[in-house]
Order: C-alpha cells, then structure tokens, then sequence
C-alpha cells in the first residue's frame, strides 16, 4: 500500500492484502493468564514468555510460515489502539505535522512509479491520503482501485477527506497515520511500537494455537467479538456487529490479557520491516527485532513496514486479517482510512 497508490499499482495491488475464504479448523481454548493493570496510562503488563509464532494450518499464508518458537520478555502494551483524542493531544503539545498534511515531493512519487515514467503534475502533489470509497455494486476482488481512492485534503483530522470531521469521535481509534507519525507519537509518549513478535504473543491473550485473539469459533459465529465487515465485501455491510465503520475503543470483549480490538477495528504499525520470508531465516528467537530490511517481492522497489490485527474491512470473503497470525504490508508514509496503531515500553 502506498500513500497515493497510482491506479497502475492499485490495479496489481491486491496481493498485498487478499486472501483466500477456507474452512476454520475448531479446536479447544487454553487457559488465559492474569496480567497486570496501569490504569493511568491505560497499559497491561503483558508477563514474558515462549510461544509458536506463525502458522500451518489451511488458512496460513507464505509469510506466516513456517512456525517457530519466539520468547519475548515482559513488555507493557496499550489497552486499546490510540484514539483520536489522544494524539490531538499530542499534535497541540508538538505542533507535529502528519505525513498526510504534507504535499508528496516529487521524488517519493517518481520512486513509486516504473523507470521512465514522467513526471507528476503539481496537482498530483498535494496533501492527502487514501479514503474507503465503496461501490454500489459487485466489483472484482483483484483490483482494490475500485474502493480505495486518494483524497486531497484526507488526514488523521478528517480521515474521510474534506467535510468529515473528528468532532464527536475522540474515542475512535486514530487514523490516516503513517509508521513515520506512529514513532513520532511513541517517542513523545516515552514509549515504541511493538515489535511484530511482541504484539502476535499479546494479541493471543495466553492462549496457545488458536486461530483468533479470543480462541477458536469463528468470527461469524455467537455474538460479535470485534468490528469486521458482514455482507458482501465491499458494497454491502450488513452491520451487524454494530458499525458499518470505525468503532470506539473498548466496544468489543477484551482478550485474555485484557487489551482491546487486537483483531478488527484498524490495521496496527509494528516496528518491523516486512519480509515475505523471514520467518524461513527467523534464526532470533528470543526478543526478535525483525529483518533489517524490506522484502515485498509483488513490489520490490519499495520497502515496507508490517501491519497486524486486521481492521472493520476484514472477511472471510475477501481478507480474514483478524486472525491472530495474518501478516500485511504498506510503505512508512501511508495513510489509511482503516490503519492506526498503539504503542509499548
């Protein structure tokens, strides 16, 4: 995913975040452990421990494998993705300008497009991110132009593009931020982003290979557990679970350790770098700080940062991001409309 994705690459792009509908495989629940609390800072005490990172079951993809054991040390963790109340803070002590405020110089576009290619007209430069334009209708699942679409004048402060507004919506999870805007927001809170590793043994709650944060039914099954897409993906969301959109923090059941929408709601920058193989070379097991570089070979010339947990446009139709294991992509200064993220120490 790119910051103004070019219709050429949107076209081809589909790759980075599409995966085939199959059959869950149900198997029973572990027991979930006690953690502790920081209410102040709204963060839980994730305790240390050894767990199978990645998996092999018919749902899991190439860069989900192959499994393999990781020990991370305690961490403390957010509760909750960061909200939009909480980085407007941020942003009125700093002054930070977000990536998607800023206009796109020209040498970030030309990087993005085949050698060439000529160059962009100023129009094409200015500020903006890419906004969740859904159609009416049936579309092919292979080409993502087709509901995602760049917007002048879109950022964290108006996610949809000009006329939407944050007003009212303090409580939702922080959007059209880019990992360049995650760090700058961690360093000022005195924290970081999780590593990749960190925030898989979080997400799983204390339980042991389960396919979702909360076990093993599926996403469709009993009552809502998190903010996904229900209906035909992408023109018609039934809402079933409440939102046809973002959803507050805190509007579904926590997991094991107590944190929030570690499955659904927004997509959540790591701290690492994407590599479609690196768990075949994953040889650091014990606090793993991800490859040193960027690996996508559907777009090579552009490294990327990895993204987890799914968000409110995730199905079993189309991409079942939710489970705890998926693995997706975008560049560092990409803004979406279904992409925040939260922070450790």
């Amino acid at each position: 995913m790119f910051r103004f994705m070019p219709l050429y690459l949107l076209a081809g792009a589909i790759s980075l975040n599409a995966c085939q509908s199959r059959e869950k495989k149900i198997s029973s629940n572990d027991s979930v452990l006690a953690t502790t609390t920081d209410t102040a800072n709204h963060m839980i005490l994730i305790p240390g421990g050894t767990f199978i990172m990645g998996a092999s079951d018919a749902d899991a993809r190439q860069d989900e494998q192959p499994r393999h054991s990781v020990t991370v040390d305690s961490f403390w963790i957010d509760e909750h993705e960061v909200t939009n109340a909480e980085f407007a803070r941020f942003v009125e002590a700093t002054g930070y300008v977000t990536t998607a405020e800023k206009p796109i110089s020209k040498e970030e576009f030309m990087q993005q497009l085949p050698p060439g290619s000529p160059e962009p007209d100023s129009s094409m430069l200015l500020p903006g991110a890419l906004v969740f334009t859904p159609p009416n209708h049936a579309v092919p699942l292979d080409d993502i132009s087709q509901w995602w679409t760049f917007t002048l004048g879109a950022s964290w402060k108006h996610p949809q593009g000009p006329g939407s507004e944050i007003s009212g919506k303090e409580n939702l999870p922080v959007v059209q931020v880019s990992w360049d805007d995650a760090q700058a927001y961690a360093r000022w809170a005195g924290k970081r982003l999780p590593t990749e590793a960190e925030w898989e043994f979080a997400a799983r709650g204390g339980l042991n290979d389960q396919p979702y944060t909360w076990g093993s039914d599926p996403v469709t099954s009993g009552q809502p557990k998190a903010n996904t897409w229900s209906g035909n993906f992408p023109y018609q969301n039934t809402g079933i679970d409440g939102f046809t959109g973002l959803a507050p923090v805190r509007s579904f059941p926590a997991n094991g350790y107590g944190l929030y929408d570690m499955a659904g709601n927004v997509w959540e920058w790591v701290a690492d770098w994407y590599d479609v193989d690196y768990y075949k070379h994953a040889d650091h097991t014990h606090n793993p700080k991800g490859p040193g570089k960027g690996n996508d070979p559907d777009d090579p010339a552009v490294a990327k940062h990895t993204i987890r947990g799914g968000s409110f446009m995730c199905t079993d139709q189309y991409c079942s991001g939710y489970r705890v294991t998926a693995r997706m992509k975008s560049s560092p200064e990409s803004g979406l409309e279904n992409l925040g993220f939260r922070c450790v120490r």
